[in-house]
């Protein structure tokens, strides 16, 4: 009787010593195929990061990192999206709050002495966004014109700076507000990336009436972050990347988020290939 009580409370032991294994092994999020992946996105940026009302997310870079996400073995179901901003990303990649990050993410070498990218996945381009029909055709039509950006941002004393230096600059707290002004007519032009700027041109109640100048004042290469020191990762997300553009879901991706806006997208870079 002895044993046969020994040998049950050692059966109870061990199945609680299962269990407790097996729910660790559950909340796993790293890119061997567990439970759930956490994702760092932008919310707040039409076309390639947005959070809908409904709580679903949209945007090129949410595309992008589904698809990279299913390539490690992870649907859509098992990914959690997290807010990631840009002065918070490369710690959120430090603290292990993500396994990787797509958010208009441009790799820099300053930005490289901390993480380590993955991609680029897009070429972008810092330009101007005005109204349909717009006299504003180049940056020097500008001048005495008023000229809108996110407060905080460089891109507007870039363009006062290097092409148009009578431009009126006007600061605003967001992108939203910013072309909300443009369409009334407080300002007459905002810049900042051409993916930004086209993501928000594409959304519905806008659609029709502003376009792009085609200006490229800077170079800024897309890249999906990863923690400092993380190869492995980033060879697999490289792989995912080249398959995208194999199979086309790259260019399916473009022309959904950004196509309204007649955005006129460099073609898909080269892993590796970073344009100065």
């Amino acid at each position: 009787m002895k044993l046969r009580k020994v040998t049950a409370a050692s059966a109870v032991v061990l199945a609680l010593a299962v269990s407790v294994t097996a729910c660790g092994g559950d909340k796993k999020d790293d890119a061997s195929g567990g439970k759930k992946i956490k994702i760092g996105i932008k919310f707040d940026q039409p076309g390639l990061g947005l959070k809908q009302p409904d709580g679903s997310f949209s945007g090129f870079d949410v595309d992008v990192a589904t698809y990279v996400a299913k390539k490690l073995g992870y649907q859509p179901k098992q990914i959690e999206w997290v807010e990631t901003k840009s002065a918070d990303r490369e710690n959120a990649l430090q603290r292990g709050d993500v396994k990787f990050i797509a958010a208009t993410y441009s790799i820099t070498d300053e930005r490289k002495q901390k993480v380590d990218f993955a991609g680029p996945y897009l070429l972008a381009h810092q330009d101007l966004l005005v109204k349909k029909g717009s006299d504003i055709t180049k940056g020097t039509d500008l001048n005495s014109k008023k000229l809108c950006s996110v407060t905080g941002s460089t891109s507007a004393q870039n363009v006062q700076k290097t092409i148009a230096p009578k431009a009126n600059l006007r600061p605003l707290s967001g992108y939203s507000e910013c072309v909300a002004g443009l369409q009334s007519g407080a300002v007459d032009a905002l810049t900042t990336d051409d993916s930004i700027l086209a993501g928000f041109a594409a959304q519905d109640k806008y659609k029709g009436q502003f376009q792009l100048t085609g200006l490229k004042l800077s170079n800024e290469n897309y890249g999906i972050g990863v923690k400092k020191g993380d190869s492995a990762t980033v060879d697999k997300i490289n792989k995912a990347l080249e398959q995208m553009v194999a199979d086309k879901s790259w260019d399916k991706a473009v022309e959904k988020n950004f196509g309204p806006a007649q955005y006129k997208n460099e073609p898909a870079p080269k892993i590796g290939d970073i344009v100065k």
